[in-house]
């Protein structure tokens, strides 16, 4: 008796998974500085990097912190909003896909 062998082909795709930007908003009441400081330590942004975005955030109402995987993000959202609650400050930090 002979073995049979079947050979199937098989078409694999595969996607890069979807990256989302965390999007820093305006208010009245969270300093510049403080903003310049958590993009240094949360989102290792250099002196000029923290300070044109914190002036976009002032100017424009919004600006991206940087671009990550999803639950990078959602990390340093969660860590964002800790740090500025902390302080007393009421930083809205938004996710969106990019």
């Amino acid at each position: 008796m002979e073995a049979t062998q079947t050979i199937k082909d098989t078409d694999v795709t595969i996607t890069r998974p979807s990256k989302y930007k965390v999007v820093l908003h305006n208010d009245d009441h969270t300093p510049m500085e403080f903003v310049i400081e958590l993009l240094k330590k949360i989102y290792s942004k250099t002196d000029q990097q923290a300070e044109e975005i914190t002036v976009t955030v002032h100017n424009e109402g919004k600006g991206v912190a940087g671009v990550y995987y999803y639950e990078i993000a959602e990390q340093k959202v969660a860590e964002s909003t800790m740090i500025s609650r902390t302080a007393g400050y009421p930083l809205t930090i938004e996710i969106e896909e990019v």
